[in-house]
C-alpha cells in the first residue's frame, strides 16, 4: 500500500474515525485503525465493536493495500505535521511497519494484521429513508440531555427513536429519560420511514452521530433493523448495534392536566435559575418557584452556605403556586428552548411540570419536582 494524502484531510478522516476508539483495549487489534486503500481513495475505519465508524477520504493512491496502525499514534502525528504538509504513507510488509513521511519528518509505526480487523457483518435493514442533517440533528440535540448514566436500568442509557402519531399525521420521534426529567422530539415522517422498528440508540453513538450532522446541506442515509442503525454521507458512515432492551410507556408519565400556565423569557430565566442556583449545596441544587399573579420568585436556601432570591416578571395569571426543581434540570431544559419564551405547565406541587417553546408542541419537556 502506498498513497499521498493532504495533512488536513488525513487529521479530519483520522480524528473523526479514532474518536470511537476506547482508551482502555484489553484487544489490541480494537486500539487501532484500518486503512485501506483503493484506486478510488483512502478509507479509514474503527470500531469497538459496538459502534464502526468508517470515513472516506480523497488520496493520491499508487498501490492499493491495507493495514492497521494505532489510532491514537496516528491521531497525534497528523496533528502535529505541518499545515499544507502533503503526507505520503506506505507499508513494509516484511517488516511490518507503516511509514508516514511528511517534508523533512520519517515515522515507521508497528502495525497488526489487517485480516484480524473486526469488520461490523453487514445487517439486513428493514426500513432506509433519507432525512436532512438539520431535522436529525435538532431530534438528537434536543433530546440526549435526558439519557440516563444509571447503568442498572441499560435500556434508558440512549435515545430511542420511532415512528408514531402525534395530532393525527405520523412523525419520527426521539424520546429520552433518566426518570427525573423526559425530552420528547417530532420531526415530520421522511419518506420511507414507515415501516421502521423502535431502536434504542446508544448514548455513545449519539455523540458520534453529531459529526454528520454539522453540514446543514447533507442529506444523510438512515437504515434501521432490530439490532443495528446506520447513519451516513458520501464520506462518512456510522453503524451501530442497538440497545437490546424494551423502552418504558414515556406516555404515562407525560401530564395532561397541567392547567397553571407560566409563560417566561428562555434566557432570562435560564440565567436567574443559574445566579441562585449559586448558593446551593451541590447534592441537592434545589430552587423553589413561587409563583403569583405575573411575578415568579426564584429562591435557594442553603443553611451551609447562604440564600438568595431574584424575581422574574412574567406572565402567569393562575393560583399562586409554590413548587421546587433540581436546578440543573430546569438550566437543561431552559438551554433547548429555540423560542424566546418557555411555556411551563404546572397542576400542584407535587406533580410533575410539563415545559414546551412557545406555541410549538413538537418539543414536550417534562421534569419532576422536588421537595424545597
Amino acid at each position: 500500500m502506498k498513497f499521498s494524502i493532504e495533512r488536513a484531510v488525513l487529521v479530519k478522516a483520522v480524528n473523526q474515525a479514532q474518536s470511537v476508539v476506547e482508551r482502555r483495549n484489553t484487544i489490541p487489534i480494537l486500539a487501532n485503525i484500518l486503512i485501506e486503500a483503493t484506486p478510488d481513495g483512502v478509507s479509514l475505519r474503527a470500531t469497538d465493536l459496538d459502534t464502526e465508524v468508517v470515513d472516506r477520504a480523497p488520496a493520491q493512491v499508487e498501490r492499493p493495500g491495507g493495514t492497521t496502525v494505532s489510532a491514537a499514534l496516528l491521531n497525534e502525528i497528523a496533528r502535529k505535521l505541518p499545515d499544507g504538509a502533503l503526507v505520503n504513507i506506505s507499508v513494509d510488509a516484511a517488516a511490518g511497519r507503516l511509514n508516514v513521511q511528511a517534508g523533512r519528518s520519517n515515522f515507521s509505526l508497528a502495525t497488526l494484521p489487517r485480516e484480524d480487523f473486526p469488520v461490523m457483518a453487514n445487517s439486513e435493514y428493514s426500513a432506509n429513508f433519507s432525512a436532512p442533517a438539520p431535522i436529525l440533528r435538532r431530534l438528537f440535540d434536543k433530546s440526549k440531555f435526558a439519557i440516563s448514566t444509571e447503568e442498572t436500568r441499560y435500556y434508558l442509557n440512549g435515545v430511542y427513536l420511532h415512528v408514531t402519531q402525534a395530532d393525527g399525521a405520523p412523525v419520527l420521534r426521539c424520546v429520552a429519560t433518566d426518570g427525573h426529567r423526559l425530552a420528547r422530539v417530532d420531526a415530520p415522517l421522511p419518506e420511507g420511514a414507515a415501516d421502521m422498528p423502535g431502536v434504542i440508540v446508544p448514548r455513545k453513538t449519539v455523540n458520534e452521530l453529531r459529526k454528520l450532522l454539522d453540514d446543514d446541506e447533507a442529506a444523510i442515509a438512515v437504515s434501521v433493523s432490530e439490532t443495528k442503525v446506520r447513519f451516513a454521507t458520501p464520506t462518512l458512515t456510522l453503524t451501530s448495534k442497538v440497545i437490546d432492551g424494551t423502552f418504558p410507556d414515556y406516555s404515562r408519565v407525560i401530564p395532561t392536566g397541567n392547567t397553571r400556565k407560566l409563560e417566561v423569557d428562555a434566557n432570562d430565566f435560564a440565567r436567574a435559575v443559574d445566579r441562585v442556583a449559586t448558593v446551593s449545596s451541590e447534592r441537592s441544587r434545589a430552587v423553589k418557584l413561587a409563583l403569583d399573579q405575573d411575578r415568579l420568585v426564584l429562591s435557594v436556601n442553603a443553611p451551609d452556605s447562604g440564600a438568595a432570591d431574584e424575581e422574574l416578571i412574567v406572565a402567569y395569571a393562575d393560583d399562586p403556586l409554590e413548587i421546587g426543581f433540581n436546578a440543573k434540570y430546569l438550566q437543561e431544559i431552559a438551554a433547548q428552548v429555540d423560542h424566546d419564551n418557555a411555556v411551563f405547565l404546572f397542576n400542584g406541587s407535587g406533580d410533575a411540570a410539563l415545559i414546551r417553546e412557545g406555541g410549538d408542541t413538537s418539543a414536550v419537556y417534562v421534569v419532576m419536582p422536588m421537595r424545597v
